[in-house]
């Protein structure tokens, strides 16, 4: 009977995946529609399949992402991915701010999610070079510094050469970034080239670097290079890092924060 079960339990998965590779993405609802299962065993099985394939759970569903490499979505989509991992990291980071603090904010979800903790804070600034990042924070008590440049509407980023001048008379203590992918051959990667750029001159302006990501970044290398392994000095995360990516961080002496 066991067997049985287990064996329309793959059947069923195996559809799933199958309606994935087709669609790109499916919701909760749709596969309890399609396949007649309840809501608890749809989200069972996206668990499984994203254990085993390049499947990534959304809010309310999942997305296939066959080429399993990084690609550029705009924010308002990235924003719904992992969400829950996200707010886990965003209030680990926020842990590491104290009072007195200049921090540094590059774009991305986790850092928006950070940003969003802070507004509580008093006694910090906050540089960034992100648009909807410096827009959370406006109101609150947080002094906030905002470089210069032309936008990215995919992640409100600003970039360019005048924000990386600006950037380069700063002095900023803890810097936190957004990353795409992270591996210990290329270190901390993203997709856009002139993202890559005036984060690599906020992170130069630091004193401390901290790569924020969730476990789907890892093992993963986009295009444009950020920063080694070595120019770090922690990294923040939802999962334990494992194999060559572990013993480089303790190698080179990096603090690696996992939420609980």
């Amino acid at each position: 009977m066991a067997e049985a079960t287990g064996s329309k339990g793959q059947r069923r998965r195996e559809a799933m995946l199958q309606l994935l590779k087709q669609q790109g993405r499916i919701t909760i609802s749709e596969m309890v529609e399609r396949f007649g299962c309840s809501e608890a065993t749809a989200r069972r099985d996206l668990e499984q399949l994203e254990a085993e394939y390049p499947v990534i759970r959304t809010i309310g569903g999942a997305m296939y992402d066959g080429m399993h490499a990084v690609r550029e979505l705009p924010f308002a989509e990235k924003e719904g991915l992992s969400i829950l991992e996200k707010e886990r990291i965003a209030a680990l980071a926020a842990s590491l701010i104290t009072e007195g603090d200049v921090v540094g904010l590059s774009g991305g979800t986790t850092n928006f999610l950070l940003a969003k903790l802070l507004k509580s804070r008093k006694g910090i600034t906050v540089v960034t070079n992100a648009v909807n990042i410096a827009m959370e924070l406006a109101g609150s008590q947080i002094q906030v510094v905002v470089t210069g440049g032309i936008m990215r509407h995919n992640s409100f980023e600003l970039c360019g050469p005048l924000g990386e001048g600006m950037v380069g008379h700063l002095h900023i203590g803890k810097m936190f970034i957004g990353i795409d992918g992270i591996s210990a051959a290329s270190g901390i990667t993203t997709y856009s080239e002139q993202e890559a750029q005036i984060a690599k001159a906020l992170i130069k302006r630091s004193q401390a670097a901290y790569a924020v990501f969730d476990h789907t970044k890892v093992g993963r290398t986009s295009l444009f290079s950020v920063a080694a392994m070595s120019e770090l000095r922690g990294v923040i995360t939802d999962a334990p890092l494992e194999g060559e990516l572990a013993e480089q961080a303790e190698r080179q002496g990096i603090s690696v924060h996992v939420t609980g």
